[in-house]
């Protein structure tokens, strides 16, 4: 993207028109994303209604085109995305977060409110006199269907089991179990512990906050640096005493290993680095930046190698130390299995599923691990459903609001289709976001696939 002036540097709407600007001039997304996005429609629908109808953009407008950007990660340009979450950013810093946002984002809030009331939690959430104030306190779509939250957590049980020390003269992996499998799904973050645990690896799950990226995509800047800040330093922590680090939430692992580090190798501190300043004026790392943007010709180099973007007020080096050391669960097993270190005696599972691989984890460039893991349980069928493009259009907690629900139902459509198609017995994700949105829209369980591992571990 062309290089922010002061004049748009803090001035959302204007940010907003430099978006629109060269995405008008490139007008790949137009057709690319029609289906699959709910940002680039509205800001293509918004610059020909201003420069072929002569109908001026106004702010709101401009406001609520934000709120359809979800992080995803499918788009091809990323940097576009940060630039909307900047402008949201500064919006919020005007407006102020609405209580009902600031709950819905955090995740640990509302699993400790839970947990600390969970008769009166019950009652809010299932009596048909206090349920629909609750939904409309919170903005909530009437017919979005609620996560039970459990009474017992993961990060309790692993404290119970002593994982929140590590294990001295072990190898020890340390896990970044996210505000999902570690409060809503805990049975994710124990299936994680049980296959490490098989394997012969010590698991130690350290303090940890949410990742952030909930906040990020809500606009809230200060919360999302201080729960970036906080992460590293933890994380960093357990690198530094020797620990290998996986987190098994595919957003989790987007954020920190793709968004946080993002333009930190154009960062001075980085370009003093021996033979660095080559390599990031060659191409950027990791497949990230101007590769994915050859088609877009009206980038200026000299403004494009500097750390100017989101989380340029945290430390570079740390946020690319983080992003190297950082793996995928699935990525982790199956660096274990190609060494021939995997304990590959499953049980048999005798089930037909489809698996599909999410937005954030296809994003992340690790291919899908778990299809060949899983490939290793006798008597599992398993088919890989959706392409490149497919989204389940859950979008985090944004398929939770009002607002949002229904396109968000559209945004999913096409990808629920082609499972209803294949009428599995089961589904298979590794995103909880997708488990949620996958439970309210089809007739089918769905499961981690590090769940499936450890069932097939279970009886043998």
């Amino acid at each position: 993207m062309e290089h922010t002036d002061s004049k748009e540097k803090n001035n959302p709407q204007e940010i907003l028109r430099s978006v629109m600007k060269l995405c008008a001039g490139c007008d790949v997304c137009r057709t690319l994303m029609e289906e699959d996005c709910a940002f680039f429609p509205e800001l293509y629908r918004l610059w020909d209604q201003e420069k072929e109808q002569k109908v001026s953009i106004t702010a709101a407008q401009l406001r609520h085109m934000t709120d359809l950007c979800t992080l995803c990660g499918i788009c091809p340009c990323p940097k576009i995305p940060i630039q909307v979450m900047k402008a949201k950013s500064l919006f919020v810093d005007t407006e102020g977060l609405p209580l009902a946002t600031r709950l819905l984002t955090s995740v640990p809030r509302m699993a400790k409110l839970a947990g600390s009331f969970p008769r009166l939690t019950r009652v809010l959430q299932s009596s048909k006199a206090t349920a629909p104030l609750l939904r409309k306190a919170l903005k909530l779509h009437p017919e979005r269907k609620l996560p039970v939250i459990p009474a017992h957590n993961f990060f309790h049980w692993a404290e119970h089991r002593g994982l929140t020390a590590r294990k001295e003269g072990s190898r020890n992996v340390t896990y970044f179990a996210g505000c999902t499998a570690g409060y809503l799904f805990p049975e994710v973050g124990r299936s994680v512990v049980e296959v490490l645990e098989r394997n012969g690896v010590a698991v130690h799950v350290p303090p940890q906050q949410c990742c952030g990226m909930p906040h990020l995509a809500e606009g809230d800047r200060d919360t999302t640096l201080e729960l970036a800040q906080a992460n590293l330093d933890e994380l960093l922590a357990a690198v530094q005493a020797g620990d290998e680090l996986i987190s098994s939430c595919p957003t989790c692992g987007y954020y920190l290993k793709v968004l946080l580090k993002e333009r930190a190798h154009y960062s001075e501190a980085y370009k003093k680095i021996e033979g660095a300043k080559e390599a990031a004026t060659a191409s950027p790392p990791s497949g990230q930046g101007i590769d994915k943007l050859k088609a877009l010709k009206r980038y200026d180099p000299k403004n494009i190698y500097c750390d100017d973007g989101y989380f340029a007020s945290l430390d570079p080096l740390s946020r690319i130390n983080l992003a190297e050391h950082l793996s995928d669960a699935g990525e982790y097993l199956a660096r274990l299995h190609d060494a021939g270190q995997l304990d590959a005696r499953f049980s048999a599972i005798s089930k037909r599923v489809v698996y599909y691989a999410p937005c954030h984890q296809r994003e992340q460039k690790i291919g899908s691990p778990y299809l060949d893991l899983l490939g290793l349980i006798p008597g599992l069928t398993i088919e890989p459903v959706g392409n490149g493009m497919d989204c389940c259009g859950m979008g985090g907690n944004f398929g939770f609001k009002a607002s949002f629900h229904d396109k968000s139902l559209d945004l999913g459509r096409p990808l629920m289709e082609k499972i209803r198609s294949r009428n599995p017995e089961a589904i298979v994700t590794d995103c909880l976001s997708c488990r949620l949105q996958f439970g309210h829209t089809l007739p089918y369980p769905v499961y981690h696939p590090i769940e499936m591992l450890a069932m097939a571990y279970a009886d043998n």
